[in-house]
């Protein structure tokens, strides 16, 4: 962002001598050399308040500068015909508009306690389509394009506080990436839009009904594209209750010349987003840099290496692992599941693969503040217990996750477990993770690698999954290595065709996204790296903040603790395996997952995935 010192000084001759020949325009239409900014003027008392509400929140309020409102506001009063153009000011009185101006010339001893704020404008939605190949739409009424009041507050900061205010355009969904790309070019952090998809996801209840401007109207191929509004300092004014406040009208700025202010800040070319689809109902897209994308691809194919020559790689899909951790990294509370009842000599008989990589998941999503409960089988519920205690003494843990679990009957028992009241409109969770967890086949039984009916160990946790496919606002991802695990139902025609016994033990219980891996706990490790770059991202961080309040890099230091790591990794191993006793053996199951020494295979697995991660390599 710009020195608001620097402007400080440049801005006030510059605006005396380029508004002798520039009068306020409407925002639609840009002049060659230079760049529209947006006016606000403010008691001097608010002004150190109202300039660290705005470098808090970048995105709406990108602030070029501020200057004494008697150095720059006085030539706004001689610019011919200016009724005829737009009016020049609102005045607002306590939190209400009372006026549109044409002169300030009546509060001229007002305005010498007063201070002007200049915001960027300069970043064209319109233009940005039209380099992207993108017909504009025609508006729906004579106004600027719509801006909506949404319900994502701005961050708090020295006492102002208001909504984000954003603009929307509806985007072809082909054409989304081409949208973001030229976005990028032209506008640098200002292109990057804050949302795309549902506008209710903002709390905007009809689209149709903007709170300014006219809307533009979206076709059925059409997905909302929305960018936040620099109309969301109208609403710091009206939120702030001044006695006296004046502000360029909606869709009407004045002009700098470009060459007097620095340009905007860019993105370098490595942070070109990407865009991809995280849920269809409710319709909702998120981005990333190009090159943490990548990085989390690097993640997928370290785990998608095949130590038991199963044939996996016939069952991986493109991006599973990307699209499944940004759309964990949306969510705010999440069900993870594990348990695969195998070691019938062991008590109670889970195999160790799935429980240490449902912990580290776990471990990661409460350093990132969100909401995490485990759901198991009743049988296991006290080993599980025992095994969160223990990682919480052993620092793994933060702090212990909930340990449920469900026997229900019916499909009205699993709405009523995963919806508040009931009520599929009040989800308690966003997000369901089931890691190695037994899956329901196609005959209803569910049957180990070796086609051994274990249905009488498993509790139907897969109705969740069933449910939650009806329930909007839910999403699920499944992490397996056999194709019997729940989730696997989204590639269960492979399974079928390439693992042994799939005919049989294929899962029939699809989740949205299915990660394959050559032992499951290493999904369970990849999530939780995978979440730590999209985080760690700053096209990605600010997209989900919504370009409001501060970045929230400040967590890094707590994340990269929360990392998997090989020590971890063993002390969580050793937790499980001391908790089981081999009928009639004394002693605990050797440390081995999927028959491979922890100490050979996996250990080298989870330096891998976190020299990925961090970089070190």
């Amino acid at each position: 962002m710009i020195s608001s010192l620097l402007l400080r000084s440049c801005l006030p001759s510059a605006i005396r001598n380029i508004l002798k020949a520039a009068p306020i325009r409407n925002s639609s239409s840009m002049m060659e050399g230079l760049q529209p900014a947006s006016v606000v003027v403010l008691p001097r008392s608010l002004a150190p308040a109202f300039e660290s509400f705005c470098q808090g929140n970048r995105g709406p309020l990108p602030l070029l500068g501020q200057s004494e409102v008697e150095k720059t506001l006085p030539q706004l009063n001689t610019v011919p015909g200016i009724r005829s153009i737009c009016p020049q000011f609102e005045k607002y009185e306590f939190g209400a508009c009372t006026g549109l101006l044409t002169s300030l010339e009546e509060y001229s001893e007002q305005l010498k306690d007063m201070v002007t704020f200049i915001m960027d404008c300069s970043f064209s939605i319109d233009e940005a389509l039209e380099q992207a190949g993108i017909p504009r739409r025609d508006l729906t009424g004579p106004s600027h394009a719509g801006a909506y009041k949404t319900t994502v507050p701005c961050g708090t900061i020295a006492g102002f506080c208001c909504p984000l205010v954003v603009t929307m355009r509806p985007i072809p969904k082909d054409k989304l990436e081409r949208l973001l790309q030229a976005a990028h070019s032209m506008g640098g952090w200002q292109g990057q839009p804050i949302h795309i998809g549902d506008p209710e996801l903002l709390g905007i209840k009809a689209l149709s009904k903007p709170d300014y401007g006219s809307y533009v109207q979206c076709r059925p191929e059409d997905v909302p594209v929305f960018w936040p509004s620099q109309l969301t300092s109208l609403e710091a004014i009206i939120g702030c209750k001044v006695p006296l406040a004046f502000s360029s009208p909606p869709g009407c700025t004045v002009t700098l010349p470009k060459d007097t202010v620095s340009p905007a800040s860019c993105l370098t070319p490595e942070m070109v987003p990407e865009v991809h689809s995280i849920s269809k109902d409710p319709l909702h897209y998120s981005i990333v840099s190009a090159p943490a994308a990548q990085k989390v691809r690097e993640l997928e194919s370290t785990i998608a290496i095949d130590p038991g020559n199963r044939g996996i790689s016939h069952l991986l899909l493109k991006d599973q692992l990307l699209q499944s951790a940004l759309s964990l990294s949306h969510a705010r509370s999440v069900l993870v599941t594990t348990g695969f009842p195998t070691h019938f000599n062991h008590e109670p008989p889970e195999e160790t693969d799935g429980p240490p990589g449902a912990i580290a998941l776990a471990a990661f999503l409460q350093a990132l503040g969100k909401e995490t409960a485990m759901v198991v089988d009743q049988r296991a519920l006290n080993l599980h217990m025992k095994i969160v205690e223990n990682a919480v003494k052993q620092g793994v843990l933060k702090t212990p996750v909930p340990i449920l679990t469900y026997q229900g009957r019916s499909m009205e028992d699993a709405q009523a477990f995963l919806c508040k009241d009931g009520d599929p409109k009040s989800p308690r969770f966003d997000h369901l993770v089931a890691i190695e967890r037994a899956g329901r086949a196609a005959d209803g039984n569910y049957y180990n690698a070796r086609k051994m009916n274990i249905k009488h160990l498993v509790d139907p946790i897969d109705d969740l999954f069933l449910v939650a496919q009806k329930i909007p606002g839910i999403s699920s991802t499944g992490v397996g290595d056999g194709g019997n695990e729940l989730g696997m139902g989204r590639v269960k025609e492979a399974v079928k065709k390439h693992i042994r016994n799939g005919d049989v033990i294929a899962c029939d219980v699809a989740a949205d996204f299915a990660i394959i891996a050559g032992v499951s706990n290493w999904g369970g490790y990849a999530l939780a790296c995978a979440l730590y770059i999209l985080n760690s991202c700053q096209v990605h961080d600010r997209y989900l903040r919504k370009a409001t309040g501060p970045s929230r890099g400040a967590g890094e230091e707590r994340w990269i603790q929360a990392l998997p790591s090989v020590t971890k990794e063993e002390k969580m191993l050793g937790i499980l395996v001391q908790n089981q006793v081999r009928s009639g053996v004394s002693g605990v199951v050797g440390m081995e997952v999927d028959g491979l020494p922890f100490h050979d295979v996996h250990a080298e697995m989870v330096q891998k995935l976190v020299d990925v991660t961090t970089g070190h390599m």
